[in-house]
């Protein structure tokens, strides 16, 4: 038997988290608070929607690195048979080359892939490009202009209602066939379908994205932090617009030196147009891509003449094109086969099969009894940020261990934020509610409060868009008894 323990601080910390629910949280991981050497129970991990092939395979590697998940029973889940069959070679790849004891198991059947399952990963995505690109260039015939449209406005409302009935099948289903399991959901529009779900099971879930530790990544990159162990931060708000309340580097804040980054060094100001922007007139770092971020506001494009100067010249990876992700996945779908295929020709090395930064592996080794992690997740908000609605989404640090997840009390956010966040969280807070009573006039209303959407178009101008959006959708939303609005 061993015992390995935290410092005191830690350990107290994340004891008064548990019990209270009242302190900050700035560490992203603490260590373990305990190891006792016991028999461990063989985890079956089911992946929904494991054709998303990037997805998958990265979040295997990671997971069989842990000696407590080696040997766990990899279950692989989707409706396309090209997309299954070349995840259950590319799983099975992984497995081999790391000489794994895990088990994979790859099938159509949602039940017996969810059948006494630990943890469920979904990575769906409802309809091609042939379906949702109506997301993006039906408001752009009305004006409004959409970089990605996953999140919210327009484009994330209508993916978020085409996608909630899929997700409450299999947490459905996951109420019959794996009742003590956890939902790690990776799809968006994440606060709504989380928020949606939260209230619709007993399932515990949580949604997962990587803006908030690669964003913080990025600006250890910018301050020429010495190592990212260097770094810690408090980051709170609603998913893709959370922002660092606290970004400290050795203990000290870190704000002047991203300051002095971000106005001194042009090739730092023009990586992040956007986000730099918002950042030097709110005074606190967002999370997200310059042109994610350029959606949820009415500051970048209600313009031609600001997508040019703001949307347009950044030089990190999305700053704001119209379509950009749309033309991403149009590309992709046309390509994939080739691209996978010369993939799995390529034989793994030693460093393939190192372990990411991606949360879920190491939630799932702490709740199989590991590690105790600290990541921020989307939870219902429990009073954890005191000036957003109770029970809405929010994306706070939460402490995971083998009983569960222990979300962090944030308090208020600053007014200069709040009032932006809290306008998106309630825009979605009516979506979540128009679609779990079938109200499509309450979706319309809560298209008439977006940001963006209400900059560029007048009332009259937003409900024949609705309606038009509607119209496209009517073979997704079937559960909407009436949408003349």
């Amino acid at each position: 038997m061993g015992v390995t323990f935290l410092s005191s601080g830690a350990l107290f910390n994340y004891f008064i988290a548990i019990i209270e629910n009242t302190i900050l949280l700035d560490k992203r991981k603490i260590g373990v608070i305990y190891n006792i050497d016991k028999e461990e129970k063989v985890m079956k991990i089911a992946f929904i929607g494991a054709g998303s092939l990037g997805f998958t395979t990265e979040l295997v590697r990671d997971i069989l690195t842990f000696d407590l998940l080696k040997d766990s029973t990899l279950a692989l889940m989707d409706i396309d048979d090209e997309r299954l069959a070349f995840a259950q070679a590319s799983v099975r790849r992984i497995v081999a080359a790391g000489k794994y004891p895990a088990e994979v198991v790859a099938t159509k059947d949602r039940k017996k892939a969810l059948k006494d399952a630990d943890v469920v990963l979904t990575t769906i995505l409802s309809g091609s490009t042939n379906v949702w690109k109506y997301d993006i260039e039906i408001p752009k015939k009305y004006g409004v202009d959409i970089n990605v449209g996953d999140t919210r406005g327009p484009s994330g409302i209508f993916r978020f209602l085409r996608t909630l009935p899929p997700m409450l099948e299999i947490v459905r289903d996951m109420e019959k066939y794996c009742p003590g399991a956890v939902l790690l959901n990776y799809t968006n529009p994440m606060a709504m379908l989380c928020g949606a779900l939260q209230r619709s099971t007993h399932i515990p879930v949580t949604g997962l994205c990587h803006s908030v530790q690669g964003t913080a990544i990025m600006l250890a990159c910018w301050i020429g932090a010495r190592s990212f162990d260097d770094i810690t931060y408090t980051c709170a708000g609603i998913n893709h617009q959370a922002f660092y309340l606290k970004f400290e580097n050795c203990d000290k804040d870190a704000y002047p030196q991203i300051y002095k980054a971000v106005t001194e060094n042009p090739d730092v100001y023009n990586e992040e147009i956007v986000r730099n922007e918002m950042y030097l007139h709110l005074g606190y770092y967002p999370t997200e891509s310059s042109g994610h971020n350029s959606e949820y506001n009415a500051w970048f494009r209600k313009r031609p003449d600001l997508i040019e100067k703001y949307c347009l010249p950044g030089t990190g990876w999305n700053p704001g094109e119209y379509a950009y992700i749309l033309k991403e996945y149009q590309e992709t779908e046309a390509t994939w086969k080739d691209r996978v295929k010369k993939e799995l020709e390529k034989p793994l090395e030693p460093q393939d099969l190192r372990r990411g930064m991606e949360y879920a592996s190491f939630i799932i080794n702490a709740l199989a009894g590991g590690e105790i992690y600290s990541f921020n997740g989307n939870v219902p908000n429990t009073r954890l940020i005191t000036n957003l609605p109770d029970n809405a989404c929010v994306e706070v640090p939460v402490y995971v261990d083998k009983a569960g997840f222990h979300p962090v009390h944030v308090g208020a956010l600053p007014p200069q934020l709040v009032t932006l966040v809290h306008t998106n969280c309630m825009v979605e807070e009516m979506a979540i509610t128009a679609a779990l009573t079938g109200d499509a006039r309450l979706v319309m209303q809560s298209i008439l409060n977006d940001p963006l959407t209400s900059a560029v178009l007048s009332m009259a101008e937003i409900r024949a868009m609705v309606r038009e959006m509607f119209e496209q959708n009517r073979d997704y939303l079937g559960y909407f008894k009436k949408t003349d609005i």
